[in-house]
């Protein structure tokens, strides 16, 4: 059964954590309703692509401009089925907006399923959400999920971990992993047809 799932964005989320969960979900047919405070639906937020080229940190550089679908103002938490949070350099701004913890925070007391990648864990560990569970995200965020009393999951960079109904991962190159664990979550069944059009 299709799910409805809310996409939390902002400037600068990284490129590809905000495009390629939306267009998956999307194409295997859930709603994906993509926000930003204080922007409406129509509006664009830009985005930035991370990239790991041997220095000691990640590389941006301009990514798209990702077009939201629907208003912040508007939305629920109890109107959706689960929460996707992009990393990037967004959550560092989002995390200090109480509206955008409230709703995390929601999402979690339903224990809907989060997943949220790279810097994402810094609205998870601004919400309260991380204590006594397991979070994977970008190593530079290792210390706040420790601070906030979460255990941090030091693991490949195209892995992921799912702790209860939480799925956290590294950055970008883990999208199969993260993906797939949230799939399941979702209770997503993905159904493969042969060429002359039999279940698989």
């Amino acid at each position: 059964m299709p799910k409805k799932i809310l996409l939390l964005c902002g400037d600068f989320a990284e490129d590809y954590e905000t495009m390629v969960p939306f267009q998956t979900l999307l194409a295997v047919g859930h709603q994906v309703d993509a926000v930003c405070p204080d922007k409406k639906a129509g509006e664009q937020v830009a985005t930035a692509v991370h990239d790991f080229e041997g220095h000691q940190t990640y590389s941006e550089k301009p990514g798209h401009n990702f077009t939201l679908n629907a208003d912040f103002d508007a939305v629920q938490a109890e109107d959706y089925d689960a929460l996707v949070i992009p990393g990037g350099r967004a959550p560092e701004y989002l995390r200090l907006d109480e509206r955008v913890i409230d709703l995390v925070r929601a999402f979690d007391a339903a224990k809907k399923p989060i997943a949220a990648i790279c810097h994402g864990a810094q609205i998870l560990a601004a919400a309260g959400i991380v204590k006594g569970r397991t979070i994977s995200c970008y190593p530079a965020c290792a210390p706040e999920v420790k601070a906030a009393g979460g255990e941090y999951a030091d693991i490949a960079i195209d892995t992921a971990v799912t702790d209860g109904h939480l799925v956290t991962a590294p950055a970008w190159p883990a999208h199969p992993a993260w993906l797939a664990r949230f799939l399941t979550l979702l209770g997503t069944r993905i159904h493969h047809e042969d060429s002359v059009g039999k279940a698989a």
